[in-house]
């Protein structure tokens, strides 16, 4: 019954070809820095289900988004466990993108046929660094608040635009309330939606295109 049952889901989605394709794949030689890349994954997909369970009792106005975190960290069951996986999950993910693209750019692999993979993989590690910076305001402390009012501010030295981008980010002349919310709107939306579009296509294209070997030893 069940093989029947595996067969017909096999006709209809033909899931025992991706299977294929995705697992049982060739891949050359390898070593334990090709692991960089599947690490950075599993901490991306841990981040995605802690960030859900905290937007349940996170609230992101002024008035109440630090007490919200407090109650997170001190009275909610395991919060502190959740909220701590995903602040240091934060920082994991930069240094695990940022290791990955040094092994692939020291091992020569964003040469050809894979300058797609490296060119996805670099807007990776441009939405990454996005989420800690929006990240670091929801907490909406001192800390949180005037680290916001600097990395902004940095963003409005640049020339022409400047300005502007900076109003944009901060909804205003200064961090307010439209500012939380824009942040913690782009952090749980606009970054996720971004993040899995490119992870998609980065993954197609390592696929599709394969891994580059160890670089060979010159004698």
């Amino acid at each position: 019954m069940l093989l029947k049952l595996v067969n017909w889901l096999d006709e209809r989605f033909g899931w025992r070809s991706v299977w294929e394709a995705i697992f049982l794949r060739k891949i050359p030689h390898v070593n334990w820095l090709y692991t960089l890349g599947s690490a950075t994954l599993f901490v991306a997909i841990l981040q995605g289900i802690t960030g859900i369970l905290l937007t349940m009792y996170y609230v992101p106005t002024p008035d109440h988004a630090y007490d919200s975190v407090v109650y997170i960290t001190t009275q909610l069951p395991a919060g502190w466990f959740i909220r701590g996986l995903h602040h240091w999950g934060a920082s994991a993910m930069v240094v695990l993108t940022v290791a990955h693209l040094l092994r692939v750019f020291f091992y020569g692999a964003y040469k050809f046929p894979r300058e797609a993979t490296w060119i996805t993989g670099v807007f990776l590690l441009v939405i990454v660094i996005g989420f800690g910076f929006t990240g670091y305001l929801l907490p909406w402390d001192q800390k949180a608040y005037w680290a916001t009012t600097v990395g902004t501010r940095i963003v409005g030295v640049a020339p022409v635009i400047g300005d502007f981008i900076l109003r944009v980010a901060r909804g205003g002349d200064e961090l307010s309330a439209v500012t939380l919310a824009r942040f913690f709107g782009t952090h749980i939306w606009v970054l996720p939606a971004a993040l899995a579009t490119l992870v998609l296509v980065h993954l197609y294209l390592v696929i599709r295109i394969g891994i580059s070997a160890v670089p060979a030893k010159e004698e």
